[in-house]
């Protein structure tokens, strides 16, 4: 009996927040045997800020992306903190963090509801018992949960507001501290939109129960125990996607690479007043990491071990390089060759552990190990679901980031509280040049600027994002990256409408925005058109 034919499928865009990503799978037998992920524009802020005054990267950066510009503004903070060697006081590194963290938690139901669940209604699953609930709660624009968690999501960035004046697009982190000063009327009105956000979302409807109750769960029996028991944890939104996942078989493909990065997040308020490079992985609340399922090892992630390979990047320089390194010299005919260059996505690289995943589920199976510092936060769930489970999937990869929304919750309470409104804010720097790096966990994972100031000016500014990280492609020893392996052993039971494909994207929280296209690449005859988000 004869193979069955090699079908290639073209989808593009799937649409992310950094830019269009396009995706071509090769489909054998109804699964998917090879993939290639595309990012196709370029945005070339690298060479934007090249040769101007050293903070530029502070108003520039946040607008490289229109739901995490905190996260950007955090990077471009400390990578000036560090080059400039500055002190920051207590009260800024807590504005800070609680700006990147109510940022964060507006993108929680924003995913959820606008990208991710929305294919949960696809007619594939109308036979799943969960079908009618789904599309009752899940339906873009006219579900119950869509409707409230849409809406609702605009609620903690009023915080952040109320720290920067805007959202998106502040700068009010800058060198040395913040540019605000908040008022006993700013806190108290910030208190009352978390508890807003909190009992009108997030307890009755993300975790069908209390806050306390939830941070009860530290085993994946301990899950499964709370799963059944109250009705309400069950048919609770994190339930309700637990259940119907498991049904529809998310739990089954989306595996990766089984090697995760997180740079760690939230730099403690009295241990990274003179931030350092050296002296960063210490002094994070969420600790950093390198995780390797295969050999189930953690150790600590330094920036150092950071290399980019451009060998299927359009770029024209050297392959190999740490950032500090590297010129951006983007090539002019950006001609797609998947046996080539075929991307702006350079392969980003650990330089002992080769190519890693960022996102929530790194950081989670990062929280679960023994390494780093002792006082470091730890969470011991998502690394036993992993190692119980049989590893990472869809499944997994999407509860990481509803788990991890009440860690941010009180993590933001924690900024509130400790506050002293009457301590500095800000302590002026002295400019000089020098090298920096600030980082930090964007809500999509690994994100971190690199800085080098020569005679008053930006001499070399490097971004890696999360997106670069997870969507980047072949290396040049051929390792596919993250999301392209991901993508493979996929089932696609409609050739035509291959909405698996999305499950895979949209668990590494691309931002899916334009109708979607797809194309038999061997006749360029459109199979079908339509919506995916």
């Amino acid at each position: 009996m004869s193979e069955a034919a090699v079908q290639t499928l073209d989808i593009s865009p799937v649409g992310r927040v950094e830019g269009d990503l396009d995706v071509r799978v090769d489909v054998q037998d109804g699964v998917v045997t090879n993939a290639w992920t595309q990012a196709e524009l370029f945005r070339g802020f690298e060479v934007i800020l090249r040769d101007k005054d050293p903070q530029a990267g502070l108003v520039v950066t946040p607008r490289a992306c229109g739901i995490c510009g905190a996260s950007h503004l955090t990077c471009a903070a400390w990578a000036l903190d560090t080059a400039w060697a500055t002190e920051v006081p207590p009260n800024a590194i807590l504005a800070r963090n609680l700006g990147q963290i109510t940022e964060s938690i507006q993108s929680l139901p924003r995913h959820h509801y606008g990208l991710f669940m929305i294919d949960y209604t696809h007619k594939n699953y109308s036979g799943s018992p969960f079908y009618e609930e789904a599309v009752k709660r899940w339906a873009p624009f006219t579900g119950t949960n869509y409707e409230l968690g849409v809406t609702i999501s605009g609620r903690p960035v009023e915080i952040y507001a109320l720290l920067g004046g805007q959202w998106p697009h502040s700068s009010y982190m800058v060198p040395g501290g913040v540019m605000c000063a908040p008022t006993l009327t700013d806190v108290t009105r910030a208190w009352s939109i978390l508890e807003h956000f909190r009992r009108n979302w997030m307890e009755p409807m993300w975790y069908g129960c209390s806050l306390e109750r939830y941070e009860e769960i530290k085993s994946y029996d301990d899950f499964l125990a709370w799963l059944d028991e109250r009705p309400e944890h069950a048919n609770s939104d994190l339930g309700l996607f637990w259940r119907m996942s498991q049904d529809i078989g998310l739990d089954k493909y989306g595996a990766g690479l089984g090697k995760y990065v997180s740079w760690g997040y939230l730099p403690s308020e009295e241990r990274y007043n003179k931030p350092t490079i050296e002296g960063r992985n210490a002094a994070v609340i969420m600790k950093s990491g390198v995780y390797d399922g295969k050999s189930d090892t953690h150790k600590t992630m330094d920036q150092v071990f950071t290399r980019e390979d451009v060998k299927h990047a359009w770029y024209d320089e050297p392959g190999g390089l740490h950032p500090f390194d590297r010129t951006t010299n983007p090539v002019q005919k950006n001609t797609i060759d998947p046996d080539g260059k075929y991307s702006w996505a350079t392969a980003v690289r650990h330089a002992e552990n080769g190519r890693l995943e960022a996102g929530p589920l790194s950081r989670q199976l990062i929280a679960g190990g023994s390494h780093g510092e002792s006082w470091q936060h730890t969470d011991p769930l998502i690394l036993d679901m992993y190692r119980k489970m049989g590893g990472p999937s869809v499944l997994l990869r999407h509860f990481a980031r509803m788990h991890e929304g009440a860690k941010l919750y009180r993590e933001a309470e924690r900024c509130l509280r400790e506050s002293k409104l009457n301590d500095p804010w800000y302590i002026k720097p002295t400019e000089k040049d020098g090298r920096g790096w600030g980082a930090t966990e964007a809500i999509r994972g690994a994100l971190c600027h690199w800085i080098e100031v020569e005679g008053g000016k930006i001499k070399n500014y490097q971004i890696i994002a999360p997106t670069t990280w997870n969507v980047g492609p072949r290396a040049a020893d051929e390792e596919r990256g993250p999301i392209e392996e991901a993508l493979i052993g996929t089932p696609i039971a409609d050739a035509h409408d291959p909405v698996e494909v999305g499950h895979v994207c949209r668990s590494y929280d691309s931002c899916l925005v334009c109708t979607v296209h797809a194309h038999d690449a061997r006749t360029g005859e459109e199979l079908a058109r339509f919506r995916t988000a």
